[in-house]
Parts: C-alpha cells; structure tokens; sequence
C-alpha cells in the first residue's frame, strides 16, 4: 500500500509515515516546511508544496498513481496564534484542505482520513462522538468546519472519509526519529519539563474541580499510538466505510480515562525520580475541568486501544527533549 500524508515533515504526520514504513505501507510526504522538518522526511519520498497546488497534487498522483489513501495531517494548530490570525487559520485549514480534495477527486482518489481534534467538543468526561460540538478558538472552528465540510461532500461525490478525534499526543517516536520540533511548546507536560529543567514550580491552576482529585484533567495519548490508530484506520477503512454504506464516520481516540494535574505530576515524579515542585494558583478565566473521549468506537471498529502508558510518554518526551537539539540543524522555523 502506498498512501500520501499532507504534513508529513510535524510532529503527527512524520511519526504516522515511520509507523507506516514499519509496517510496510510507502508514504509519500507532501509539506510546505513552513512549521514540520525536513529532518523528519530524509530518506523518504518528498514534496515540497502547498496542498492548494493543483499542478502539484497532479503530479504527485502522476509519479505515484498507486496512491490509494489521503491522510490529512497538513494544519495550522497553536490556539493563541489562531485567534491573533483568524483569516490565516480559516485560509490554510479550511480553503487549503477544500481545494485538496477537488485535486484528490480529480485524480482519483476517493479515501481520505482526516487528522482532526477533540477540542471541537463541548468539555465534558467520556465524550462520545455523537456529543455536541462547542469549538472555542478559531483553530478548532477551523476543524469544526471542515468536518461539516467532509460530511456534505461524502455525501455527494465518491469521496470516502474517516476523522479521527484527539486531544493532546505525547511522547515520541520510541526510535527517536522524530519528535516535537519547536523549542517552546506551551501544552502542560511541554511546560513541566521546562520547569524541571530550570529549576521552577509547576503551576497548578484551581484545586476544586469536579473531578477525581480537584484539579483539571485533560487527556493525553502517546503520539505512537495515534500513529498505529492511523495505521488501523488504513487497513480498516474498507470496513468502516464499505461500499454502498456510510461515507463519512467520526472516532475518537485517547486515553479513555484522561489524567488530572496531580496525577501527571505523579507521573512526572515517578519518571524522573525526584519531586516536582508546584505553584498552587487559582482557577483561570475560561477555564473548564476539563475532558477527555470515549474511545468505545475506535475498540469496536479499528481493533485498536491505547498501549503506552502516560509513564512512557513522559519518558520519550525527556528523551526527546535531550537529544532534540543534535537531531534538529538550527532553530525550529
């Protein structure tokens, strides 16, 4: 099987394509570099591009007329930047990724799975995929409506999707071929490990949540496992979507459980050895206690759960942030 991966030089995309090729699947990377790694793609088949270039796609699809599966990786995804960009976000996630399937269609290729969030949920514990949407920052209206986007042209034309949905992947890849390229990451285990490193407390924000233990629970899947729930949504999707049956299907992955601060930080310490300091702060506006999915669906229809721990994702992303700089030329773009 051959498969084209848009945004496969990020994080997700480029340990999706190292899934693929140990499993035997060829991928062929389509980026602009504008925030993925060429680091990542050495070695692979590449193009370097904009997923709105028609010329381009068609000569992807000339080299490579076996190309059977779309994965939907290419995106813009840092919130603060999205509500400080709205036009540029709305442009590159949803106009781009609109032209990209009328180039799909046109050469053919009707399987397309999309790389989607759970933060186009409404906040809640075990949200299932028929829950109602409440996306909250321009990026997740940009996934929000590209999903409604999907629905209705799967409905019209021969095109075939799956979305999957997921909230915050950790980790790396466990032969570090790739990992988190930027250098400030702002998600809360990025910031731990930053903190640690300097020395710092971590701030935990409100300790009377409704929750397990009063503090925030969000949810966190190892960016491996997202890369073999991809692997599982290739080698299932005749099944999901088999012909003259559904053209369009949502499913969830994560943890299950999803993991409160306190227990992160346990977790954290239990890794590492040695105490993590912490800063105890009140709630912070808009803030929620937070959520994480229901991943009954991806069980049921892909065969596929969860295999590493929070544990383990913490221990790759340490060894990660060790060997980041020697694997990555320069600064992240």
């Amino acid at each position: 099987m051959k498969v084209l991966i848009t945004g496969g030089a990020g994080f997700i995309g480029s340990t999706i394509a190292s899934a693929c090729l140990d499993e035997g699947i060829e991928p062929v990377i389509l980026d602009d570099y504008s925030t993925g790694r060429r680091e990542f793609t050495e070695g692979r088949i590449r193009y370097e591009g904009d997923i709105a270039d028609g010329a381009l796609i068609d000569r992807i699809f000339t080299e490579h007329p076996d190309i059977e599966i779309t994965i939907g990786c290419a995106a813009k995804i840092v919130v603060p930047e999205s509500v400080a960009e709205p036009l540029r976000y709305y442009t590159e996630n949803v106009s781009n990724g609109l032209a990209l399937l009328g180039h799909l269609l046109r050469n053919g290729c009707t399987r397309f799975l999309f790389s989607s969030s759970a933060a186009i949920y409404d906040a809640g514990l075990g949200i299932t995929e028929t829950a109602p949407l409440n996306p909250l920052s321009p990026y997740a209206r940009t996934k929000a409506v590209f999903e409604n986007a999907l629905e209705d042209i799967t409905a019209g034309t021969d095109l075939r999707a799956i979305s999957l949905r997921y909230f915050n992947p950790i980790g790396a890849d466990p032969k570090m071929r790739s990992g988190l390229q930027v250098t400030r990451p702002t998600h809360a285990l990025g910031v731990m490990i930053d903190k640690f490193h300097a020395g710092l407390p971590y701030p935990v924000t409100g300790t009377d949540w409704e929750t397990r233990d009063g503090t925030g629970i969000r949810d966190y899947v190892h960016v491996w496992d997202l890369a073999r729930a991809h692997i599982a949504a290739l080698r299932a999707f005749g099944t999901v979507l088999p012909a003259g049956g559904d053209t369009y299907r949502v499913i969830n992955l994560g943890s299950g459980t999803g993991t409160t601060v306190l227990e992160l930080i346990k977790a954290f310490e239990n890794v590492t050895g040695k105490p993590m300091p912490t800063h105890l702060t009140d709630r912070r506006p808009g803030d929620t206690a937070g959520a994480y999915p229901d991943i009954t669906l991806a069980d049921t229809l892909l065969d596929w759960r969860p295999e590493l721990s929070i544990e383990q994702g913490i221990s790759d992303s340490l060894a990660w942030y060790a060997q980041r700089d020697t694997i990555l030329r320069g600064e992240d773009e």
